[in-house]
């Protein structure tokens, strides 16, 4: 069954449905001044989530949506097919302590990841904490944290709902019993336990911003000793790790998230010396590695490609760097030191490339890869004989590999089944020139016999931000849309990291803009080349790519028919103010500072809804869960464009809002309720689109 294959029948009753009008939704006279410029805020009442007139609101949009969700017909052949190309069997890339293998595993018909342990690898696995009983709606989900040298001490996070914060726990493996010890819900940013088990480091979000503590195992949390982080404001990250031996301790420390400076410190645990800069007087970004006693140091700095530097433990400091990995015409993305080898994992042309060196940099050699895709990894010991790392594209759900550094090929530990012929999908690479002349690529998948008749239901997604690099990958939703007949596409926007940080600081700050020209020229693209037309064009991002389904449907209302916007954020005057947007200054910039201003206030969605303006259908999708990007965007948002289309009707297109109490940013949702969420908008779509 192709839930795309009805015809027009289907799509003249759905097109036709009724829609209720929108909730009445209060306009008031808030009016901010920014150096003499006066904005407007009608809406500035919905930031205030807890307020019985905001809640009361939520309900009314959220029933009325779902009132239109769900009467939209096709709907259930459509979640019965995500149902089968979700509801598989998932391995997580597993980690190895004295024999032992901890991964997570989500078997078919299950709705979370259970944490298992394996004795050897070709052992029994057994279940170390199943987060199914912890919640009647499977709502609760745990995160391996860290596992003790000896393999018999775990440390685990329990998130509830969609939040980014979660409690740390610590379960003896033999025993599977938990220990007393438990930090309170927090955002936490890594654990690291002692060989000797005796204790942990761990980083946790403050209220004065990030701070390194260890915590002793028996102790009371509360007054576990800080480490490190004096002065560290709201809008710095950090990071800390152990040697392998336990012997150093690394901190790394962003200040942002896609931070153009990070510093590194290193604290000789066994001399018992302080904590000392290994780097944090320079204005780029570095990140380290340790194996045995040397560190491995990957750095943009006077290299956008990022090259590699190493140097020994002992003697950490820039005058003691040897450069190891050249920066080439690939892009480094991350780093692994494991089995004696150095693993580098590059992007080359939006693609992944994985190499291995000698310890020395010298040897460099490349591990086959089954296709355009994207890895991840590779995870193991320093001391290991073994590396696992991940394998993904737009046709393969996901494998996991072995390999053994020296060895030809990698063999296969895991792969994900699902009903998916990839042999059915073209996958082509194309290029086109943005706005500027600026050559992007993009990736368009379809089936190999979709007629370019201008006529094809096309779905487009791109990020653009914070240095992340979408390369290929396997999705439900895109693998459910092809094989139905539809079209995808995946445009490297600029802001990204495909082609290192030129790439990122040319869709940063002041050169926002070049993000979204760049995403609405790929739309002229596949539009001039006959894959579709603004009638079938639907466009779908989340968080950083909600920002750029905004500012696509404001300042392109026309070049698409629906869009459904995840996560936003939508004003980006006021963003700065909520939860841990400060993360997220050096990408953005702030209103506050003038000049910053003109060019945010120019492309900041919510300021730039106009009033009469035919705009396409809008989906938002966001809820309480969300405590990274604050749901308050798409609240003001949604009345923001409703009140825009004038009652809502805009000739059958309405905005409407999926708001869900528990749902939010992180992982952790369960597979129902992502199926839930595919099932909606992949309806909203086909409703729209006319693809029933």
């Amino acid at each position: 069954m192709l839930f795309l294959s009805a015809g027009a029948s289907l799509f003249a009753s759905g097109s036709s449905m009724p829609v209720p009008a929108a909730p009445a939704t209060r306009r008031d006279d808030v009016v901010d001044d920014y150096d003499g410029v006066r904005v407007p805020d009608p809406y500035r009442w919905l930031e205030d989530q807890n307020s019985p007139e905001t809640r009361a609101w939520i309900k009314a949009e959220d029933d009325r949506t779902r009132g239109v969700l769900d009467g939209i017909p096709g709907r259930d052949e459509i979640r019965d097919r995500l149902t089968a190309l979700m509801n598989v069997d998932v391995i997580g890339v597993p980690r190895e302590e004295a024999g032992r293998y901890f991964f997570s595993r989500r078997k078919v018909g299950q709705d979370l990841p259970v944490i298992y342990v394996r004795q050897g690898l070709d052992g029994q696995d057994h279940v170390l904490i199943d987060p199914h009983p912890l919640s009647p709606d499977h709502s609760t989900s745990v995160t391996l944290q860290d596992v003790s040298k000896d393999g018999k001490l775990i440390a685990y996070g329990v998130r509830l709902g969609g939040k980014d914060e979660e409690s740390i726990h610590l379960k003896d493996v033999d025993s599977g019993q938990d220990l007393a010890d438990v930090l309170p819900e927090a955002n936490y940013y890594g654990v690291a336990i002692k060989p000797d088990k005796s204790g942990f480091y761990y980083s946790r979000r403050m209220a004065k911003g990030p701070r390194v503590f260890y915590h002793a195992v028996g102790s009371d949390p509360a007054g576990d000793q800080q480490i490190f982080g004096d002065g560290l404001g709201l809008g710095d990250i950090t990071f800390a790790r152990l040697s392998e031996d336990g012997r150093y301790l690394l901190i790394d420390v962003l200040h942002g998230s896609a931070a153009e400076k990070t510093e590194l410190y290193l604290q000789d645990l066994t001399a018992g010396t302080p904590v000392g800069p290994v780097v944090n007087d320079i204005t780029a970004r570095f990140s380290g590695d340790m194996a045995g006693d040397r560190l491995y140091i990957q750095t943009n700095w006077n290299a956008p490609n990022d090259r590699i530097f190493v140097t020994d433990l002992a003697t950490p400091t820039q005058d003691h760097w040897r450069e190891v990995v050249p920066e080439s015409d690939a892009v480094i993305q991350n780093i692994s030191a494991a089995a004696g080898r150095l693993f580098v994992n590059y992007t080359r042309n939006a693609h992944s490339l994985l190499k291995e060196f000698n310890a020395d940099g010298s040897a460099g050699r490349e591990i086959p890869l089954p296709s355009l895709g994207t890895t991840s990894g590779a995870a193991g010991r320093w001391t290991s004989h073994e590396v696992f790392f991940h394998f993904t594209s737009f046709a393969d759900a996901g494998t996991i590999y072995r390999y053994t550094p020296g060895a030809g090929k990698p063999e296969m530990w895991s792969h994900v089944e699902t009903p998916v012929k990839p042999d059915s999908f073209d996958v082509r690479q194309v290029w086109y020139s943005s706005k500027d002349g600026t050559r992007v690529p993009m990736f368009v998948v379809a089936r190999k016999d979709v007629k370019l008749n201008g006529q094809n239901p096309t779905l487009m997604t791109a990020y653009g931000g914070f240095d992340i690099s979408l390369t290929p990958g396997f999705s439900p939703e895109a693998a459910a849309w092809v094989e139905s007949g539809g079209v995808f596409a995946q445009p490297n926007l600029r802001g990204g990291g495909e082609f290192g940080e030129k790439w990122h600081k040319a869709g940063m700050l002041a050169n926002k803009q070049n993000v979204f020209d760049d995403f609405l020229a790929a739309a002229h693209w596949l539009i001039d080349n006959h894959y579709t037309n603004p009638s079938r064009f639907a466009i779908t991002g989340q968080s950083n790519g909600g920002l750029l389904m905004g500012a696509s449907l404001t300042q392109r209302p026309d070049l698409f028919r629906a869009v459904v916007c995840r996560y936003p954020l939508l004003d980006m005057l006021r963003y700065q103010d909520f939860l841990v947007a400060r993360f997220w200054v050096p990408e953005y910039g702030e209103a506050a500072n003038p000049e910053q201003f003109k060019y945010i206030a120019a492309y900041s969605p919510y300021q730039n809804v106009k009033q009469g303006t035919d705009y396409p259908a809008v989906l938002f999708v966001s809820g309480d869960g969300d405590t990274r990007v604050a749901p308050l965007h798409a609240r003001k948002m949604t009345a923001m464009l409703q009140w825009a289309t004038a009652a809502d009707n805009n000739d059958g297109r309405p905005i409407l809002l999926s708001y869900d109490t528990k749902s939010g940013h992180s992982g952790g949702r369960p597979l129902s309720k992502q199926i839930d969420e595919l099932t909606d908008e992949i309806s909203f779509f086909a409703w729209q689109l006319g693809t029933h």
